[in-house]
């Protein structure tokens, strides 16, 4: 029998053992980036070097490219310029020692391209300016298959990542300090975004844009994203965590989104969106925005945390329409924002307009309104019903202009509302009492029911 000793000092080795499998295990796939990869020094390319190596660096790739060849890259510091990706790129490097410095014009760039893949490499602009029509130190234009895992991209004088018809991956990657944009991506064939870091970055954190309406299909899921600033300025245009344009069929999930100038998420003009269980925190305007010329819309169980307003699914007047606003949590909402802005200005939970449901979600803090249904004539099927609302300024907004459209208030909790549970009004101005205490709202396109006030 094994005594209690013996068994520890098993079970103590086991242990060790257990620990230790990863490391071989990470040992092995070095080693296998290595056998059969070529050998840089065969080019004269040195980690360390004082010169900039662009020209045989490049000459590495094209050997590369024509074999189909990896190339692995020990740890050490490479200048580079100028470099004109092959067709085929498989470049491995040592997470956080193989550095590729921009040495001025361009680091990485590629056309039409089949299969580029950067596994641990550290892209460095070094704030180093880019040439004329270049717009990151990864800079891709038609790309059939995209790898791009545990790497980190920082200081760019431009964007980080810039991609146009490019398909395939990017994960695990760190971005900072880019003077515009972390990855910016145009009119993608088939594109994962997943598990990166972007912070600090001037104009935008995660960009997925269409030159034309069309579906793209990217999918935005589990990064983390902060500092984001709008230092281009606007009133929405830059200072976005994630942004869409144009682009239908985007997922947006799971993101950690902190401190954006403008919105941690904003859909402009993207139809059949999925925006769900992302935390946006501390946003400086509309931390979670559907707007413009939209068809399609689910935003679920998201939560926000200290914004100007919380979520917005508007512009029914440039088509923007169909909505589910599910289970989310809008709290600790300010008048303060980023512009001065037309009455009644910031402080709103959650906006609707047309064929939009608003179930089930809880307000608190919102010092202007709780939720809005409508603006002027622009309301159409909107349906508000189960949610709670605590501390607002009016609970529920309403538009009773001439020329809208159906509107459903019930079963809604409300507690301490200044102005109002719910308040019928002529785009920013109240001109009603309180709808909640009336059996019958007096107006033919509104239904106001069973909702209790305290």
């Amino acid at each position: 029998m094994m005594n209690r000793r013996k068994f520890l000092k098993a079970s103590a080795g086991f242990a060790v053992m257990g620990l230790a499998m990863p490391r071989v295990g990470f040992a092995q796939q070095t080693l296998q980036a290595v056998r059969g990869s070529l050998n840089a020094e065969e080019f004269g390319i040195r980690p360390g070097a004082a010169e900039n190596q662009g020209k045989a660096f490049a000459a590495m790739l094209e050997r590369a490219s024509a074999e189909n060849l990896p190339i692995f890259l020990p740890p050490g510091i490479y200048t580079l310029s100028d470099i004109d990706l092959p067709a085929r790129v498989r470049l491995f490097g040592v997470s956080g020692a193989t550095r590729l410095v921009n040495g001025g014009g361009a680091l990485l760039r590629g056309r039409e391209t089949e299969h580029i893949a950067l596994t641990g490499i550290v892209l460095d602009g070094a704030g180093n300016g880019l040439a004329d029509g270049v717009k990151a130190l990864l800079d891709l234009r038609g790309v059939r298959a995209l790898a791009i895992d545990g790497c980190e991209i920082v200081d760019s004088a431009s964007s980080a990542v810039a991609l146009e018809r490019a398909a395939g991956r990017i994960e695990h990657t760190a971005i900072t300090r880019a003077a515009d944009v972390g990855i910016y991506s145009i009119d993608a064939a088939g594109l994962l975004i997943d598990a990166n870091t972007v912070t600090d970055c001037d104009n935008g954190g995660i960009l997925v844009h269409r030159t034309r309406p069309a579906p793209d299909g990217t999918r935005v899921t589990n990064n983390r994203i902060a500092r984001i600033r709008a230092t281009f300025g606007g009133t929405g245009q830059h200072g976005n965590g994630i942004n869409t344009y144009q682009a239908h069929e985007v997922a947006i999930t799971g993101n950690h989104v902190s401190d954006c100038a403008f919105s941690a998420i904003r859909s402009n003009g993207g139809s059949n969106a999925v925006i769900t269980g992302n935390h946006c925190l501390r946003s400086g305007e509309t931390a979670l925005y559907s707007e413009f010329s939209y068809e399609g819309a689910v935003i679920g169980s998201n939560i926000v945390d200290g914004a100007a307003n919380g979520i917005s699914m508007v512009n029914f007047n440039e088509g923007g329409r169909m909505a589910a606003c599910t289970g989310n949590i809008v709290r600790n909402l300010s008048r303060t924002g980023p512009y001065e802005k037309d009455a009644p200005g910031f402080g709103t939970g959650i906006a609707a307009e047309a064929d939009t449901t608003v179930i089930g979600n809880v307000i608190e803090n919102a010092p202007v309104w709780g939720i809005e249904i409508g603006w002027g004539p622009f309301v159409r099927n909107v349906i508000a019903s189960g949610n709670v609302i605590r501390r607002a300024g009016t609970g529920i907004a309403v538009s009773v202009v001439e020329g809208g459209g159906a509107a459903t208030i019930t079963d809604n909790i409300i507690e301490a509302a200044r102005d109002g549970a719910i308040v019928g009004h002529r785009w920013a101005e109240p001109v009603t009492g309180d709808l909640a205490l009336r059996d019958n709202p007096g107006f033919p396109h509104l239904t106001v029911a069973r909702n209790r006030v305290s």
